[in-house]
Protein backbone atom coordinates (compact mmCIF):
# COMPACT_ATOMS: atom_id res chain seq x y z
CA UNK A 1 0.00 0.00 0.00
CA UNK A 2 1.47 3.41 -0.81
CA UNK A 3 1.51 6.49 1.48
CA UNK A 4 2.14 9.77 -0.49
CA UNK A 5 3.09 12.77 1.40
CA UNK A 6 1.37 15.84 -1.06
CA UNK A 7 2.72 19.37 0.83
CA UNK A 8 3.53 22.59 -0.43
CA UNK A 9 6.58 24.12 1.62
CA UNK A 10 6.78 28.12 2.16
CA UNK A 11 9.26 30.83 4.13
CA UNK A 12 7.45 32.84 6.62
CA UNK A 13 7.62 36.81 6.46
CA UNK A 14 5.91 37.19 9.68
CA UNK A 15 4.98 35.88 12.91
CA UNK A 16 1.14 36.74 12.15
CA UNK A 17 0.51 33.27 12.31
CA UNK A 18 0.97 32.96 16.04
CA UNK A 19 -2.20 35.39 16.67
CA UNK A 20 -4.19 32.61 13.76
CA UNK A 21 -3.24 29.39 15.03
CA UNK A 22 -5.09 27.37 17.52
CA UNK A 23 -2.24 25.77 19.03
CA UNK A 24 1.50 24.97 19.53
CA UNK A 25 3.50 21.67 20.22
CA UNK A 26 7.15 21.78 20.78
CA UNK A 27 9.18 18.85 18.27
CA UNK A 28 12.05 17.41 19.14
CA UNK A 29 13.42 14.73 15.94
CA UNK A 30 16.70 12.61 15.11
CA UNK A 31 17.43 10.34 12.46
CA UNK A 32 18.30 7.29 12.85
CA UNK A 33 19.15 6.38 9.00
CA UNK A 34 19.53 9.50 6.08
CA UNK A 35 20.69 8.05 2.69
CA UNK A 36 20.22 9.37 -1.25
CA UNK A 37 17.10 7.32 -1.05
CA UNK A 38 15.35 7.64 1.92
CA UNK A 39 15.37 9.18 5.32
CA UNK A 40 14.17 7.33 8.80
CA UNK A 41 13.18 9.32 11.35
CA UNK A 42 12.31 9.67 14.80
CA UNK A 43 10.16 12.51 16.61
CA UNK A 44 8.85 13.10 19.46
CA UNK A 45 5.51 15.61 19.28
CA UNK A 46 4.63 16.80 22.74
CA UNK A 47 3.72 13.54 24.58
CA UNK A 48 3.83 11.35 21.78
CA UNK A 49 5.80 9.50 19.60
CA UNK A 50 6.80 8.54 15.81
CA UNK A 51 8.71 6.75 13.83
CA UNK A 52 9.01 7.74 9.93
CA UNK A 53 10.71 6.89 6.71
CA UNK A 54 10.37 9.57 4.18
CA UNK A 55 11.74 8.98 0.49
CA UNK A 56 14.26 11.90 -0.43
CA UNK A 57 13.39 11.64 -4.26
CA UNK A 58 10.79 13.84 -5.02
CA UNK A 59 8.38 11.67 -6.93
CA UNK A 60 7.10 14.83 -9.10
CA UNK A 61 6.91 18.22 -7.30
CA UNK A 62 4.96 18.06 -4.85
CA UNK A 63 4.69 14.67 -3.55
CA UNK A 64 7.16 11.59 -1.95
CA UNK A 65 6.67 8.40 -0.95
CA UNK A 66 6.12 8.69 3.77
CA UNK A 67 5.12 5.98 5.85
CA UNK A 68 4.42 6.88 9.42
CA UNK A 69 3.61 5.05 12.93
CA UNK A 70 2.79 6.36 15.94
CA UNK A 71 5.26 4.71 19.14
CA UNK A 72 5.10 5.30 22.84
CA UNK A 73 6.93 8.83 23.96
CA UNK A 74 9.14 6.63 26.31
CA UNK A 75 10.21 4.37 22.89
CA UNK A 76 10.94 7.84 21.16
CA UNK A 77 13.17 9.07 23.44
CA UNK A 78 14.89 6.22 23.85
CA UNK A 79 15.33 6.15 19.52
CA UNK A 80 16.07 9.28 19.85
CA UNK A 81 19.15 8.67 21.98
CA UNK A 82 20.23 6.61 19.10
CA UNK A 83 19.62 8.62 16.50
CA UNK A 84 22.87 10.27 13.79
CA UNK A 85 24.20 13.10 15.33
CA UNK A 86 22.12 16.44 15.06
CA UNK A 87 18.78 16.86 16.24
CA UNK A 88 15.91 19.27 14.87
CA UNK A 89 14.30 21.40 17.74
CA UNK A 90 10.93 23.30 17.14
CA UNK A 91 7.89 24.64 18.07
CA UNK A 92 4.75 23.47 15.32
CA UNK A 93 1.94 26.09 15.29
CA UNK A 94 -1.17 24.95 13.58
CA UNK A 95 -3.46 27.37 11.42
CA UNK A 96 -6.63 26.54 10.27
CA UNK A 97 -7.06 27.48 6.48
CA UNK A 98 -10.85 27.37 6.27
CA UNK A 99 -12.75 24.08 7.10
CA UNK A 100 -10.50 21.08 6.12
CA UNK A 101 -6.42 22.59 5.99
CA UNK A 102 -4.10 23.23 8.23
CA UNK A 103 -0.89 25.72 8.10
CA UNK A 104 1.64 24.34 9.81
CA UNK A 105 4.12 26.57 10.56
CA UNK A 106 7.54 25.64 12.04
CA UNK A 107 9.68 27.84 14.36
CA UNK A 108 13.22 26.50 14.45
CA UNK A 109 15.59 26.95 17.26
CA UNK A 110 19.56 25.93 18.61
CA UNK A 111 21.39 26.14 15.30
CA UNK A 112 18.55 26.77 12.58
CA UNK A 113 17.36 29.74 14.83
CA UNK A 114 15.92 32.30 12.74
CA UNK A 115 14.50 29.52 10.00
CA UNK A 116 10.42 29.48 10.24
CA UNK A 117 8.51 27.37 7.37
CA UNK A 118 4.74 26.60 7.02
CA UNK A 119 3.28 23.70 5.00
CA UNK A 120 0.35 22.60 3.51
CA UNK A 121 -0.96 19.18 3.11
CA UNK A 122 -2.92 18.53 -0.05
CA UNK A 123 -5.08 15.58 -0.96
CA UNK A 124 -4.21 15.95 -4.68
CA UNK A 125 -1.39 18.19 -6.05
CA UNK A 126 -4.02 20.51 -8.04
CA UNK A 127 -5.74 21.08 -4.65
CA UNK A 128 -6.92 24.83 -4.53
CA UNK A 129 -5.69 26.37 -0.93
CA UNK A 130 -5.95 29.38 0.49
CA UNK A 131 -2.44 31.51 1.17
CA UNK A 132 -2.61 33.70 4.00
CA UNK A 133 -0.20 36.64 3.91
CA UNK A 134 2.19 35.60 6.32
CA UNK A 135 3.59 33.11 3.33
CA UNK A 136 6.31 34.17 1.46
CA UNK A 137 8.84 32.26 -1.15
CA UNK A 138 7.47 28.75 -1.82
CA UNK A 139 10.65 26.23 -1.34
CA UNK A 140 8.53 22.99 -2.10
CA UNK A 141 10.88 20.50 -3.22
CA UNK A 142 14.15 22.66 -2.61
CA UNK A 143 16.22 20.32 -0.64
CA UNK A 144 17.88 22.39 1.61
CA UNK A 145 14.45 22.87 3.75
CA UNK A 146 14.42 19.76 4.37
CA UNK A 147 14.27 18.87 7.76
CA UNK A 148 17.20 15.77 7.05
CA UNK A 149 19.23 18.51 5.37
CA UNK A 150 19.17 20.91 8.50
CA UNK A 151 20.64 18.11 10.41
CA UNK A 152 23.85 18.36 8.71
CA UNK A 153 23.38 21.77 7.31
CA UNK A 154 22.09 23.73 10.08
CA UNK A 155 20.20 27.26 8.89
CA UNK A 156 22.73 29.27 10.90
CA UNK A 157 25.73 27.97 8.96
CA UNK A 158 24.06 28.69 5.70
CA UNK A 159 26.28 31.52 3.57
CA UNK A 160 24.48 35.00 2.75
CA UNK A 161 25.31 33.73 -0.91
CA UNK A 162 23.01 31.07 -0.51
CA UNK A 163 19.87 33.38 -2.30
CA UNK A 164 18.39 32.44 1.18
Amino acid sequence: MGHQEIERKFLVRDDTYKQLATSSIPISQGYLSLNERCSVRVRRWGDKGFITVKSHVVVNRFSRYEWEKEIPAAEADELLALCLPGKIEKTRWLVPLGDTLTCEVDEFFGLNQGLVMAEIELKSEDQAYPRPDFLAEEVTGDPRYFNSYLISHPYLTWKETSNI
